[in-house]
């Protein structure tokens, strides 16, 4: 399944309550119903006063081809759709977002564990979108990432679901890649990944504290925002 992940910036003048509101009425509507989307979501912050970010939008389709027809493909934060839903979309996004500050991703989602049976309504997620390392090329960070970091990070306590997802035009994607940690209580979050309002953390334990410590082997932690909040599902058609 293809996703496509935009980090949602809110336009000046207007509070995170106003943009929430106008994403959920107004917004919410329309993009529900763009050609191809099966399944979208919505990830709210826990402190928004914190956050990186207003929230997240996570549409997903069966086909690139449907998403890049729809949404745009890599390479740009902006996209021209003609036509349709889509169309509506990105007009009304000049309502509430400040979309050349809105980062997105483009990937293909890769379950790593999952023990809710695919039913995150309602979880936490820890969201990483990753940069690699300076003098790592994306292949070996890939490589890295899925054979050395991903078996320690599905063992990390509290984590319920773990997805990684990886560019489909790595060459003009914004990240390396982004990886989802879920969890079913908030505080086993913040315990092992630490709160909002920092980029990096210092777990002390456990499978947490090892994940920390070989991040530092492939990633450029500084350059690697974050966003930590809850999820809500807005349209399910898988």
């Amino acid at each position: 399944m293809y996703k496509h992940v935009a980090l949602l910036v809110r336009q000046d003048g207007m509070s995170h309550e106003e943009f929430v509101d106008y994403w959920q009425t107004e917004h919410t509507p329309i993009a529900r119903e763009i050609d191809g989307v099966v399944r979208y979501q919505q990830v709210l912050p826990t402190e928004p006063e914190h956050a990186e970010f207003d929230g997240l939008a996570e549409l997903y389709f069966e086909t690139l081809e449907a998403l890049y027809a729809a949404l745009g493909s890599e390479g740009s934060r902006d996209y021209d759709p003609q036509k349709g839903k889509a169309k509506e979309a990105r007009e009304d996004v000049d309502n509430f977002l400040a979309v050349e500050e809105r980062p997105r991703f483009i990937g293909e989602e890769i379950v790593q564990t999952d023990e809710v049976d695919g039913d995150t309504d309602g979880l936490y997620k820890h969201s990483a979108f990753l940069v690699r390392q300076e003098g790592m090329d994306h292949e070996a960070f890939v490589d890295y990432w899925q054979e050395n970091h991903t078996p320690i990070a599905r063992e990390i306590e509290g984590v319920v679901k773990y997805n990684t997802i990886l560019p489909t035009d790595p060459e003009n994607a914004e990240f390396d890649g982004v990886a989802e940690l879920y969890f079913d209580d908030l505080e086993k979050l913040y315990d092992a990944l630490g709160s909002e309002g920092s980029r990096d953390y210092d777990p002390d334990r456990g499978k947490a504290k090892d994940a920390r410590e070989d991040v530092d082997n492939f990633l450029a932690i500084d350059d690697r925002p974050r966003f930590i909040g809850r999820e809500r599902l807005v349209k399910d058609e898988w």
